[in-house]
């Protein structure tokens, strides 16, 4: 699996997606740190947060888009999936490798954290949390993404329905508010995964959300490794 990682890290920066990425998130969470916290003297790191949630979401499909179809468009593919190493390891390896690139850009968060922590006292459960429910959902998203390029070998499509479906996540928790069904309105707003992160963002470790997206991931990447298998024997 550690070949994996490190293949799949060297893709991202012999190409110019990991540092569009880093610099993107990078820029913003500076401007969202700069206008939502200091220029208004605030010890809170909320704004910052909040801005990153849209910029993810937007750009985690940058991520995403190659992990699965670089190899199907070089035709490296049956060369990985006859190489002795689960199907589970390849899947998992892409999938941490893009968790990598995402973390370490919004670790800058961390930064801004213990900048603002000489000039006032700070939330640090509040921070932890937002930091926490942006890597959770963030993971959830990668692992989604992951499942769409594993079915495509355009770049482009893959990007395009990861970008779709990340807006689909947010689409859900708007559709309870419209659905007339409190039933249906109840079942639509348990998969919702902003309902979701709002909890752990405010410093509370649910664990009922907690265990949510970790079995997003781990089912996204379940359905990756079997689309791999099929592909494998066909």
């Amino acid at each position: 699996m550690q070949a994996i990682i490190k293949r799949e890290l060297s893709a991202y920066f012999t190409s110019p997606i990991g540092y569009v990425y880093l610099a993107v998130v990078w820029f913003f969470s500076g401007f969202f740190f700069f206008t939502g916290s200091l220029m208004s003297n605030r010890s809170s790191l909320n704004p910052v947060f909040s801005g990153l949630l849209t910029i993810v979401t937007i750009l985690t499909p940058l991520l995403t888009m190659r992990l699965m179809t670089e190899d199907k468009r070089h035709r490296t593919d049956q060369a990985l999936l006859t190489a002795p190493i689960s199907l589970a390891a390849i899947v998992t390896g892409k999938f941490l490798a893009a968790a990598i690139i995402f973390t370490a850009g919004i670790s800058i968060t961390l930064v801004y954290a213990v900048t603002l922590s000489f000039m006032a006292r700070m939330s640090w459960a509040m921070i932890w949390g937002n930091y926490i429910a942006l890597l959770l959902l963030g993971f959830s998203f990668l692992s989604i993404g992951q499942f769409i390029s594993s079915l495509t070998e355009n770049q482009a499509i893959a990007a395009i329905g990861g970008f779709t479906a990340m807006m689909g996540v947010f689409v859900l928790d708007v559709l309870p508010q419209i659905i007339g069904n409190q039933r249906i309105a109840g079942a639509i707003r348990a998969l919702s995964f902003i309902s979701r992160y709002e909890p752990i963002s405010s410093g509370i470790m649910a664990l009922g959300s907690l265990f949510y997206f970790i079995s997003v991931c781990g089912i996204f990447l379940f359905l990756t490794a079997r689309v791999l298998e099929k592909r494998r024997w066909s």
